[in-house]
């Protein structure tokens, strides 16, 4: 599957380009242990990590990076984006970050009065292939990050001539510090448009049979998931 990523020329060196979501692991993950000691049961456990459907939605379609570094303290935003080209057309965004008014979120579960409204302003035009289009959200598991990305669905294969933004609520009170360029501000998983069609069934015999049997192989520690089910990206 190919996603087309266009940008000005004058920007082409000095902004960070979006990577695929496998190369965009935090640190963190890196680092956690494979398994962690539960003192409820007195007995050491699997963590995430050894989980794969919750690696692979971290994995899955690619990040878009925080073009500059961002410094928030005491309510306020600052950036040094000296790197902008003078040339720069007049329809260019020129910052990092935009706001949307409070008020756009009336009605919604994410409207509160002490809530900043941002948007993540991004350089990139994305362009997907035919019946493709992109589902728009926050990084997937990275409640580390000190905001919330709105959730959106763009069909980006006909949408192709104007920048796709992404809104963002801020969600750390407590956070003070820097955002460096490149951190992750949504994750974009390509979806196929079809129509959906749900059919219901009862479990006959045989798959009650499979069932038990599946269930009592993914339980023993061989890795049955990620040895027979895991799609390794194929």
């Amino acid at each position: 599957m190919q996603i087309v990523f266009r940008c000005l020329p004058e920007l082409a060196a000095i902004l960070p380009k979006p990577v695929p979501a496998k190369r965009g692991l935090p640190d963190w993950l890196r680092r956690m242990p494979m398994s962690a000691r539960e003192a409820a049961f007195d007995a050491e456990v699997p963590t995430v990590k050894r989980c794969p459907p919750f690696l692979d939605a971290m994995s899955h379609g690619f990040l878009m990076p925080l073009p500059c570094d961002v410094h928030f303290a005491d309510g306020s935003f600052e950036w040094d984006w000296r790197e902008l080209p003078p040339s720069l057309p007049r329809h260019t965004a020129r910052t990092p970050l935009s706001f949307h008014v409070g008020a756009q979120l009336t009605g919604t579960p994410l409207f509160a009065e002490d809530v900043l409204a941002l948007k993540f302003m991004n350089p990139w035009i994305m362009a997907t292939e035919p019946g493709i289009s992109l589902l728009v959200t926050h990084p997937f598991n990275r409640q580390d990050l000190p905001f919330r990305t709105v959730t959106g669905l763009v069909d980006s294969d006909r949408y192709v001539d104007n920048y796709v933004h992404f809104p963002a609520l801020w969600v750390d009170e407590g956070f003070s510090g820097t955002l460096p360029k490149g951190t992750p501000v949504a994750q974009c998983v390509p979806v196929r448009r079809a129509e959906l069609e749900m059919r219901f069934e009862d479990l006959d015999a045989a798959a009650q049979d499979r069932l038990a049997a599946t269930q009592q192989e993914v339980v023993t520690p061989k890795g049955a998931y990620r040895r027979r089910f895991r799609s390794r990206g194929e």
